[in-house]
């Protein structure tokens, strides 16, 4: 069972691209942390590219968690990542250390601090043809049903979020219930005190960097990467969802040449660090810290609210 006074659990969030990757690392080399990554693509081996994972260098200075766990082939799934979470957080406090939870993916944060929904299993033959309905008709006709049928789960999702989407009409077939019933009603206890540090910058200067990170991945041959992928049929229903990804593998099959492919990629992913923004500001509870100030001061900013575990 878990204390009544759950243990700090400090994160640092942001948007794609704001910088967070040197922040935690400084910050945690100066409290002694750990880190687990809360990244719905770094926990894929195979997928490197795009994902801006920590280097093996970085990793070495750091230790880290919950990155390469699973391979590209496989589904992983929010309560895959809970249950690694939990035992790699664990672990880290039985050890007399501090964990570090750092990411952007908000399902991960939500259903590891808030604690977790536990929704029906699936039905693999009504998430069949729900998906085969939106390839034949749009995306467009499974948000409009969403809409109508869930308004605060369809006002949580990214219009291109065709995984989730399926997923809450999936629910609401299989259970007659909306995804929004399920979130209210079976959340357990939060487990943990969590400390919500939100990186955020300029929103030129963050987008600036989006282009250029996007440029930079092309350059490293992230064509390349999913063109293999793609060609030995390893990209998973999951994986083949991320940024960088999804937007490779039309271009691949003919649906727009690389330059669309390369716009698609540039616009996805600041709508995508705009969604991650919009989901920080309604957290009550996110301590803001801005990187125009540059990344030693926000690494102190970090640092000094930090409640260092007893020894």
């Amino acid at each position: 069972m878990r204390s009544a006074n759950p243990p700090l659990l400090p994160l640092v969030c942001g948007p794609t691209g704001v910088g967070k990757t040197a922040v935690s690392l400084g910050v945690a080399k100066d409290i002694s942390a750990e880190i687990v990554s809360a990244d719905s693509m770094a926990v894929y081996q195979g997928l490197e590219v795009a994902t801006a994972k920590p280097t093996v260098q970085e990793r070495a200075i750091v230790p880290h968690h919950l990155v390469d766990v699973v391979d590209v082939s496989e589904p992983f799934t929010v309560a895959d990542f809970v249950r690694l979470a939990r035992t790699a957080i664990d672990d880290i406090l039985c050890r007399g250390r501090l964990p570090l939870v750092v990411g952007g993916t908000r399902q991960y944060i939500n259903a590891l601090t808030q604690g977790f929904v536990q929704a029906p299993g699936s039905d693999p033959a009504v998430r069949e043809r729900l998906e085969h309905e939106a390839e034949e008709q749009g995306l467009s006709v499974l948000r409009e049903r969403l809409e109508r049928i869930d308004p605060d789960t369809f006002s949580r999702l990214h219009p291109n979020d065709l995984r989730r989407t399926v997923r809450a009409l999936e629910v609401f077939e299989l259970t007659g219930r909306t995804m929004t019933s399920w979130q209210t009603e079976s959340r357990e206890d939060a487990p943990y005190r969590r400390l919500l540090f939100g990186l955020t910058r300029d929103r030129e200067a963050l987008y600036d960097r989006i282009n250029r990170r996007v440029d930079a991945m092309m350059d490293a041959g992230l064509e390349d990467e999913v063109r293999a992928l793609w060609n030995s049929r390893r990209l998973g229903p999951t994986a083949i969802q991320g940024h960088g990804y999804k937007e490779i593998v039309g271009y691949l099959r003919g649906e727009y040449g690389r330059e669309h492919a390369v716009y698609l990629l540039k616009r996805n992913t600041r709508w995508h660090a705009r969604h991650q923004l919009s989901w920080l500001r309604q957290q009550p509870d996110t301590v803001w810290i801005d990187l125009d100030g540059g990344e030693e001061k926000a690494r102190e900013e970090i640092v000094g609210m930090i409640d260092r575990p007893s020894t």
